[in-house]
């Protein structure tokens, strides 16, 4: 199948569906990516759905009913929920049914912000490799589909990848659907939505859910008006080659190498990790193709049950594994990407792990170069330590509320301010660049550091990309810790923002001796920060405060970060230390002073603050 170019009109670029059909390869490696497309009834969906369905208590039965459940499936910008049995205690929510009113909601909702013009909207779907991905998919082409939409199946893909389809020439497309729960488990599933203009917004998501609680009540109750007329037909496209092509053109262009130009990558060993999701495809695509040598790489082909490990940047075997492969192989540099290619993470020539704020100073250290004095925006996590490191880069450090989306939209806020800024990135792995449409793309972040790698050498340079942040100090100690709320799901929510500001107004009031709430921390940005104090603030997605913590006799030595979870019913608890044993006096004062004082361990499960502060440890 010949590659994609951007000359090529859309319809050479289609791909006739048939029941089985297959991408050959002569790469002996090389996955055969899935090409089936399974179709299913209604009919079916129901069906397939209800004979899955457990035994549930009458109340829960009449929520389901009402499509309420739906409401809580939103997590921020996505939509997240149980996808197949097998968790304890969790039943299956996301079925194609409720897949299939999502769907139908935000094409209708795309149609109505892009105003009438007489066409069809084109919305672009894919996927990451979950199990139950296939029938899910189904689903939401049947959605799309009765919204109105045309519709175009992706395959297996990468969240990038679905954004960067609606604005790729010949593509384009008004819309894009990626089915992917991220680094979550198997079990899991979820959606994440785009227009031309980047990722939908937290309240945007919250109106589509609405809708299509309200569209599933309807359907329960045979009250259903979207059938009749004949639905527009879904078209195969392989854009997942278009996508590879415009990252080795960028890696090309921005190289410019002058004895090998097409193949800059030649002498270089680098070892991929793709977790059994999405990211192979950066191996033989793109790394293999520029000449580099990707001898060693793991767990590239996609699977659904992620056999091997958690495909992420932040898991301890993941990166283990990484480590032990690029010392092994002698390579130049590891690669880590979780599922769906949003996140990514490296290890250096040494061995050295480059994740969280290690890889937020690489890359900082590498965008300041091309952009000296710009803005880099962070999530409040981030070390004391980090915001030294950008501000002797030559960088302004921002901090703001946890959440890529929220630190994302902080930077295009700060650039439409006035202020450059060019980084902006969660210590999760989100990275998002103004130069790539503010988009957190894993794949394009390692492009930049591959990019640095070979111009450092090519400069005469001897050291790896690690020696970029040496100069980088890691904090003390530092420490998460989880209480999860106990309450219904449906009060979760509620709740957990509920203790959250009895934090802000514990340590506002001084009941916490030497606790400060931290506004904007190091940031040199006047307005905005933790607390929004701009004309329009940003919608509130989850309650989260931050306290700086000081004495007399180290000064200003840490502090505590409380936030209610996005994506799962719990507050999580971040804390950083500049003194050995500070995070469990932290503990000790935040268990003591605040949570037994306030009453809280009635609503929240403080177990692993419990055991910290009496043993220095979680468990």
């Amino acid at each position: 199948m010949a590659t994609p170019a951007t000359s090529q009109s859309p319809t050479s670029l289609i791909l006739n569906p048939k029941p089985t059909t297959t991408l050959s390869s002569s790469a002996p490696h090389r996955l055969l990516w899935p090409r089936t497309i399974r179709r299913s009834s209604n009919a079916s969906f129901a069906a397939a759905a209800a004979a899955r369905a457990p035994v549930v208590p009458t109340n829960e039965i009449e929520e389901e009913a009402s499509g309420d459940f739906i409401r809580r499936l939103q997590n921020g910008p996505d939509v997240r929920g149980v996808a197949v049995e097998g968790e304890k205690d969790r039943k299956v929510e996301l079925t194609a049914l409720v897949v299939e009113a999502i769907a139908e909601c935000f094409g209708e909702w795309v149609a109505e912000r892009r105003g009438g013009n007489g066409s069809s909207v084109r919305v672009s779907v894919g996927r990451d490799p979950r199990v139950s991905g296939r029938v899910l998919s189904a689903a939401v082409f049947a959605g799309l589909r009765k919204g109105k939409c045309e519709v175009f199946d992706m395959g297996l893909a990468t969240t990038p990848a679905c954004f960067m389809s609606t604005v790729l020439s010949p593509f384009v497309f008004d819309a894009s659907i990626m089915l992917t729960a991220s680094h979550l488990p198997y079990t899991r599933n979820g959606l994440k939505f785009f227009t031309k203009e980047g990722g939908l917004r937290s309240g945007d998501v919250e109106q589509i859910c609405d809708r299509a609680a309200r569209k599933f009540a309807l359907k329960k109750m045979g009250l259903d008006s979207s059938g009749g007329a004949p639905l527009p037909p879904t078209t195969r496209v392989d854009f997942m080659s278009a996508y590879a092509k415009h990252l080795r053109d960028t890696i090309i262009e921005r190289i410019s190498h002058p004895s090998h130009y097409n193949t800059p990558l030649r002498g270089f060993k680098i070892i991929v990790n793709a977790g059994n999701g999405s990211g192979g495809f950066f191996t033989w695509d793109v790394l293999e193709k520029l000449g580099a040598d990707t001898t060693g790489s793991l767990n590239l082909e996609p699977d659904g049950m992620f056999p091997n490990h958690i495909p992420n940047p932040e898991d301890p075997t993941a990166m283990s594994l990484t480590v032990a492969a690029v010392l092994r192989h002698g390579a130049d540099l590891g690669v880590v990407f979780d599922t769906d290619v949003d996140r990514s993470g490296v290890v250096d020539r040494t061995g050295a792990i480059v994740n969280g704020d290690r890889l937020i100073a690489l890359m900082s250290a590498i965008v300041l170069r091309e952009r000296p004095g710009t803005t880099v925006v962070t999530d409040a996590r981030t070390s004391v330590s980090l915001t030294r490191f950008i501000t002797a880069v030559g960088g302004r450090h921002c901090l703001y509320r946890v959440g890529y989306r929220n630190v994302i939209d902080k930077g295009v806020q700060l650039n439409e301010d006035g202020v450059e800024t060019h980084l902006m990135m969660e210590t999760t792995g989100h990275g998002a660049l103004k130069e790539n449409y503010f988009l957190d793309d894993g794949a394009y972040m390692v492009v930049k550091i591959i990019i640095e790698m070979v111009r450092m050498r090519l400069a005469g340079s001897s050291k790896g990309i690690g020696s970029l942040i040496k100069d980088l100090e890691d904090p003390i100690e530092s420490v998460e810790l989880r209480m999860d709320v106990v309450a219904q799901p449906k009060y979760a929510k509620e709740k957990g923002a509920e203790a959250v500001e009895a934090f802000r107004k514990c340590v506002e009031e001084g009941k916490l001796e030497g606790w400060e709430l931290d506004t904007c921390g190091d940031c040199w940005v006047s307005d905005g920060c933790l607390v929004d104090s701009n004309d329009e603030p940003a919608d509130v997605d989850a309650r989260m405060y931050r306290s700086k913590i000081s004495n007399e006799l180290h000064g200003q030595y840490g502090w505590v970060h409380m936030r209610q979870s996005v994506h799962n019913p719990n507050i999580a608890l971040n804390m950083q230390s500049s003194v050995v044993g500070g995070c469990q006096t932290f503990a000790t004062v935040f268990r003591d002073q605040f949570l037994l004082a306030c009453g809280l361990e009635k609503m929240l499960d403080i177990t692993e603050v419990d055991n910290f502060a009496r043993k220095g440890k979680s468990a």
